[in-house]
């Protein structure tokens, strides 16, 4: 036994996108011989990797550092104000329409009072793309991109110029 788990331990190193039935077949034995012998006895499990938005590259994590220390230096100087001047923003789907929770609609009812309904509405199943930009104080501005088109360049910079304004107007 121990001959075999060691061949199937070869071919899960030799592969680790491997298969149970193909461990199966390569050591002439069942699905769930094979399962236990890769489950219990050597304690492999198959996992998906994890996905990152990009990769780093050591220049990149460079030129976050000085960013970041940049921004440090930045703090140290001016204090509280330097927040003062960030300005954020995020992207995100949002439905037409949200219902309300059922909890939303709780009310103290007496025993002999009739039981309130409430029917399940699902939210709507088409979306638009919301982009929200903010400064320490709040919201300064909330765009959504037409339906059916494509966040491009110049719908982007239509967008930062009516940020541009809105912090003008501020």
């Amino acid at each position: 036994m121990p001959a075999t788990l060691q061949s199937v331990e070869d071919i899960i190193q030799a592969d680790r996108r491997v298969t149970i039935d193909a461990v199966a077949t390569a050591i002439g034995c069942s699905h769930g011989q094979a399962y236990n012998m890769m489950h219990e006895w050597l304690g492999f499990h198959k996992v998906c990797s994890h996905w990152l938005p990009r990769q780093l590259t050591p220049q990149h994590k460079s030129q976050i550092m000085g960013l970041s220390l940049q921004h440090l230096q930045r703090y140290q100087d001016e204090g509280d104000n330097m927040l003062s001047c960030i300005v954020t923003g995020d992207e995100s789907w949002v439905h037409h329409y949200e219902p309300k929770k059922k909890r939303a609609s709780m009310q103290w009812k007496h025993p002999t009072s009739p039981a309130q309904k409430k029917f399940k509405v699902t939210p709507s199943a088409r979306k638009v793309m919301l982009t929200v930009f903010w400064d320490c104080q709040g919201i300064l501005l909330t765009e959504f991109q037409q339906r059916d088109h494509t966040v491009t360049s110049a719908s982007y910079c239509t967008i930062l110029t009516k940020l541009h304004a809105a912090i003008r107007q501020k």
